[in-house]
């Protein structure tokens, strides 16, 4: 019995063991299962994705345009360069690398850092980075020789935004600078492909930041190439599958003319200021010049902040463009625009005359409003009244215009308004009305304020680019092109037509006449530079009060402070009889227009005339 008993427990124990074995070898079975599916599921959706990213493409960066003079010389172009680039994320050891590497390529300390930095910030898959611009071809020979040593380093050509002459064009032509905001231009690329972008420039993706190189950015920018990688599963380029080459942009060709703003830097020195000059057969601008200027190279490939600040705080304000933003008085040089006024409104005619005490007096209050000469011309008509100077006789003339119709009168003739069709970051500077007045100043307007206004003193204030364009229509005796910076080729630019019915052709020749004899007569008030030149030129030159005095001995005190000193103006066109050009010159602080501005304005002209 009792061995029976033991016979079933036995038997119950081997059942038992059986079952909990069978149990665990299915538990194990299932963790086996799990994990062969996890494996195999996994692996199948990493080959999917894998597949999915095999095609992996870059953009290809184009070149820009090159930017011509009107003679076809080469202002802006592409300059090929060597750099010594690295991949960042192949070099184990940063420093040990630069160790290495600085007796093959020298490396200051501020390039060292300079890598390190960026090194840190860059160092991702497929990210060139370069290490030392512009090599030497002693550098190039001696890496060469060595690279073996160096596997994650190569040279390779890039470009370079370049001028031959970088300051004399700064403001006109402007300069590019790096962006990481290209996107738009490619949008079948994803933004996360940019990062891989095969450069051909060595500051990286540019765009224009002012200038032409602004305005025209999408004509000179081309289009981006496209190639196509094969990658593996590693995130890494196997091998190129294809390539969409890049289109270079197209040229621009402008009026410029290298010469002559070579002229206008030339004779305008260090001093502040701006030249102008127009071709009155196409509107176009043939000399665009500001003065102090800077570095377009240094600000297109690279300046250090310390540099860059210095350009910013600089009291001469190199970065101000005079000859488009500059606001200045017009000075005698606005007595034309209002004898042409006077003579249309029946105000005065040629052959009206009144005596120049050399002052006039305001009727209302009897302020006295002096002139330049003391004792002043004598008997005046309109004629002698410009080739004197006379301004007592605009004063008188003023006083009896009305300040709304003088100020349209002004506007008709470009005052007040961009005048350029392509120039950058044009200033409208500003023709003074009534309504202006009382909303600024809370004031209302006063006789005083038009008599000041018809001598170019006051709240009348235009730049450089509006006295040229100003002195393109007395020069065409109305019938001007609109000026613009690039040439259109073939295509014709439209001829305008400065609107006065009232003023015709008699009296037109009659203003050349007076204006010629500004500088061309034994009493021209320009008459020091007729003798510079072997053309005859007409034009009107301007000093442009800053500092309202009684007296000039009052001024002789100013004018011991150069900042208070009067500006230079002078507007001038010729060959006469048959203008070509016009010009306008403005001298900060220049003191007398005919004699110092004068030089200028007929250097230029000589420059175009003689070309």
């Amino acid at each position: 019995m009792i061995f029976e008993e033991r016979q079933i427990e036995k038997n119950n124990f081997s059942s038992r063991a059986i079952i909990l074995f069978s149990l665990i070898i299915l538990g194990l079975a299932a963790v086996l299962i799990q994990v062969f599916s996890l494996q195999i599921s996994g692996y199948s959706d990493y080959q999917l994705a894998a597949l999915k990213n095999k095609n992996y493409a870059v953009p290809v960066q184009s070149l820009r345009g090159e930017i011509f003079d009107r003679n076809g010389i080469a202002l802006i172009k592409n300059e090929p360069t060597f750099d010594l680039i690295t991949r960042p994320n192949l070099i184990s050891n940063i420093e040990s690398f630069l160790e290495e590497i600085q007796p093959v390529i020298y490396l200051s300390e501020t390039e060292k850092s300079r890598y390190i930095r960026l090194q840190k910030e860059k160092a991702f898959v497929n990210k060139e980075l370069v290490l030392k611009k512009d090599l030497t071809d002693e550098e190039m020979a001696r890496f060469n020789v060595r690279s073996f040593n160096f596997q994650n380093a190569f040279i390779a050509k890039r470009h370079r935004r370049i001028s031959d002459y970088p300051n004399i064009f700064s403001h006109v032509l402007g300069y590019t600078s790096k962006t990481d905001d290209d996107f738009n231009s490619m949008p079948e690329i994803p933004r996360s492909h940019w990062k891989d972008v095969e450069l051909t420039y060595a500051h990286g993706l540019i765009k224009g930041k002012t200038g032409l190189e602004e305005i025209y950015d999408e004509h000179l920018s081309g289009q981006h190439g496209q190639r196509v990688y094969e990658m593996n599963a590693r995130g890494q380029f196997v091998q190129s599958l294809s390539l969409i080459k890049p289109k270079k942009g197209p040229d621009l060709y402008t009026n410029l003319d290298l010469e002559a703003q070579k002229s206008a830097a030339k004779f305008l020195g260090n001093r502040k200021g701006a030249v102008v000059a127009i071709d009155l057969d196409v509107g176009g601008i043939n000399v665009l010049y500001s003065s102090p200027a800077y570095s377009i190279n240094k600000l297109s490939n690279g300046m250090s902040e310390n540099e860059f600040q210095a350009l910013i705080n600089d009291p001469d304000k190199p970065f101000f463009n005079r000859a488009l933003q500059g606001r200045y008085p017009p000075a005698s040089t606005i007595k034309p625009a209002i004898g042409m006024y006077g003579l249309s409104n029946n105000i005065v005619n040629w052959n009206f005359e009144l005596k120049d005490p050399g002052f006039f007096t305001l009727p209302e209050t009897g302020r006295v409003f002096r002139g330049w000469l003391e004792g002043g011309h004598g008997k005046v008509n309109m004629h002698k009244a410009f080739l004197v100077s006379s301004n007592t006789y605009f004063f008188s003339l003023a006083y009896q215009a009305d300040i709304t119709e003088l100020s349209n009168y002004l506007s008709s003739l470009g005052f007040g308004q961009k005048v350029c069709s392509d120039c950058f970051d044009e200033d409208q500077a500003f023709v003074p009305t009534p309504e202006w007045k009382y909303s600024i100043m809370n004031a209302g307007w006063v006789k005083g304020d038009t008599v000041n206004l018809g001598v170019g003193q006051g709240y009348l204030v235009a730049t450089p680019m509006q006295l040229a364009n100003y002195a393109s229509i007395l020069a065409t005796k109305g019938q001007y092109i609109e000026p613009s910076v690039v040439a259109l080729g073939n295509q014709k630019k439209s001829i305008k037509t400065w609107k006065d019915k009232r003023f015709d052709d008699t009296d037109w020749s009659k203003m050349h006449q007076a204006l010629l004899g500004v500088i061309e007569s034994d009493y021209g008030t320009a008459r020091s530079i007729r003798d510079l030149k072997e053309f005859q030129v007409a034009g009107k030159s301007g000093t442009a009060e800053l500092v309202s005095l009684d007296s000039k001995e009052a001024y002789l005190e100013v004018r011991a402070s150069e900042l208070l000193r009067d500006h230079s103006i002078i507007i001038a066109f010729g060959p006469m009889p048959n203008p070509r050009y016009a010009v306008s010159v403005v001298i900060e602080n220049g003191e007398s227009g005919g004699a110092v501005a004068g030089p200028v304005a007929i250097e230029v002209l000589k420059s175009l005339i003689n070309e």
